[in-house]
């Protein structure tokens, strides 16, 4: 079957990504005009499948979409945070920063710790309820344009090919799916998101975006140690100064803890491993009696945008939309997004609904565009904008006190002594030559408070069929080689959370100080000629760090068939 034999399907609006933002889109469409069309197409098995946040939820998006919520028996938001705590952790102690120093606008109480898979599982109940149409399993993986080069719509990718590209026996098309407008809600990092904001320069004027890695794991502790509606935040140790990132441990309900770790992605030395990082963090005296005597239940890891104001896209095009996390709406020293996803997602659909009540359709719906600034998202991130710039310029502790003080003065006086800082260079370009920078060797797991990579990604139920094209697409093998491997000493081995990459020699034995390499300190070359990449796509959990961090642009992730990914509960 040809592509040009793809059965088609006629929608209203299309919108990609069942995360809160597209959720908030679909349901806000339907409430504006109950008769529109509206499918939301999900990667995941499931609708909350690869959906991982801390998370801490700020309702203010949820009560403007659905006011009456906290009526309904079935709502995930049963714990309250009833104690804020900020924490400054060195190697042998912690300090923690009394309350009335943060600015506001860093209070959490009057937020839910809350499990934001299952805030999208019920937001999907909401949007069905609707007449909303959801698609789980489908991946989006090819964006479609009239004509006129604007966006019609999406086409999901075929099923059943093989690892040699030819069709195998379970083969199925694609299927294309055309709207009138077309709403891109994928998530950080997304594969069409990227596309549309290369074609139509959305970048242009704006600064680098930013990312951080976040790693997560949810934990069962014992009664005793539980405290319901604890928010603990920190920042310090084990990072050195250079290297900016932090944690979180909310207690939700049923004795269940969920512990996280940052790393922001501009850090420099290529030895670096974000995931061996949580590791150590979780051993700290003011973090390890939580979890001793429990028992953890799920893992998982994701990239989160952290550019903020200055580093949003353009968000129209013609035919459509950025919204969500594709836009780069979370709030860095809040480490949240959720609540500006809703937000996005339901202001987008305001305005597309309004289009379509005038008869338009594959124009801009530049309403949307003009206006996010003016409201609570940009009022949002406007205020912390420079937090993030300071920390990566002067480092953690000057970096972090200027931040909270360039916070006050936004909170109170309404405008920064900084004006607006530049990011700088992307997080790629930070990475330095391995000779720069000394081996890290970080102590193995014990197996009881700290894991091993793939122990880790077996919790997160991920699953890929073995036998397809690899979703992960080196573009250039030598480069890959003679520049990641040869001058950086392979950080993907390091960067990646769950074991996808590997350096190997002839032998198979592990290269470039990857896990259980050879190389155990000091001066390493990594010119050997017999030098091999192995990608093991099967264990990847979508969280797109080597997009992102492969110091040459390298690497690109695409959607694997639909379905296929991580299959997170309660994360």
């Amino acid at each position: 079957m040809s592509e040009a034999e793809r059965e088609s399907m006629e929608f209203d609006v299309v919108i990609v990504g069942a995360g809160p933002a597209g959720l908030a889109a679909a349901i806000r469409l339907k409430q504006v005009n109950p008769e529109l069309s509206v499918v939301v197409l999900e990667k995941g098995a499931e609708v909350g499948a690869h959906i991982l946040s801390g998370a801490v939820v700020d309702p203010v998006g949820i009560g403007k979409l659905i006011p009456d919520w906290q009526s309904e028996s079935d709502h995930p938001f049963k714990t309250p945070v009833t104690d804020d705590q900020f924490l400054l952790l060195g190697p042998a102690g912690s300090v923690r920063l009394p309350n009335f120093l943060m600015p506001p606008l860093m209070s959490n109480h009057g937020n839910y710790a809350v499990s934001l898979g299952n805030v999208c599982r019920w937001l999907a109940g909401h949007a069905e309820a609707l007449g909303v149409e959801i698609y789980p399993g489908f991946a989006a993986t090819e964006v479609l344009y009239d004509e006129n080069g604007a966006v019609k719509g999406v086409a999901t990718g075929d099923m059943g090919i093989e690892r040699d590209g030819s069709r195998g026996p379970n083969y199925a098309p694609g299927m294309e799916l055309h709207g009138k407008y077309t709403l891109i809600g994928e998530g950080v990092r997304g594969s069409l998101a990227k596309q549309l904001i290369a074609k139509f320069d959305l970048a242009d004027g704006r600064e680098p975006q930013k990312f951080g890695i976040g790693l997560k794991e949810l934990w069962q502790v014992s009664p005793e140690k539980h405290k319901p509606g604890l928010v603990q935040h920190s920042f310090g140790w084990p990072l050195d100064n250079a290297t900016g990132g932090g944690s979180f441990l909310y207690h939700m309900e049923d004795n269940q803890v969920a512990v996280g770790f940052v790393v922001h992605l501009n850090y420099r030395n290529p030895y670096v491993s974000p995931f061996e990082e949580f590791q150590r963090f979780k051993t700290h005296a003011a973090v390890r009696d939580t979890f001793e005597g429990g028992k953890r239940l799920s893992y998982g890891a994701r990239a989160i945008t952290e550019g903020g104001y200055q580093s949003v896209p353009k968000l129209t095009f013609p035919g459509g939309a950025l919204i969500g996390c594709s836009a780069g709406f979370v709030n860095v020293p809040r480490i949240k997004g959720s609540h500006n996803a809703v937000l996005s997602g339901m202001m987008a659909a305001e305005h597309v609904a309004e289009a379509l009540a005038a008869g338009r359709s594959g124009d801009e719906i530049s309403g949307y565009e003009a206006g996010w600034r003016d409201s609570a998202i940009g009022k949002d991130l406007k205020r912390v904008r420079n937090v993030k710039p300071l920390w990566s310029r002067l480092g953690l502790y000057a970096g972090v006190a200027l931040g909270g003080l360039d916070m006050w003065v936004n909170t109170l006086l309404g405008f920064s002594f900084f004006g607006t800082m530049k990011h700088g260079k992307a997080d790629y370009a930070a990475l330095e030559p391995a000779d720069k920078h000394k081996r890290i060797d970080y102590p193995k797991p014990d197996g009881v408070l700290t894991f091993d990579r793939l122990s880790s990604v077996f919790l997160s139920n991920t699953n890929h069929e073995e036998d397809q094209p690899i979703h992960l697409k080196v573009k250039d093998p030598e480069l890959q080689k003679n520049s990641e491997y040869g001058v950086f000493a392979g950080p993907s081995t390091r960067y990646c959370p769950a074991g996808v990459y590997e350096w190997v020699d002839a032998d198979g034995n592990a290269l470039a100080g990857g896990p259980g390499s050879r190389d155990k300190g000091g001066e390493v070359s990594h010119d050997n000629p017999e030098a091999r990449f192995v990608i093991n796509a099967q264990n990847c959990v979508h969280c797109k760090t080597c997009d992102i961090k492969d110091p040459n642009q390298n690497i690109n992730w695409v959607p694997p068939q639909g379905g296929e990914g991580p299959v997170y509960p309660n994360m």
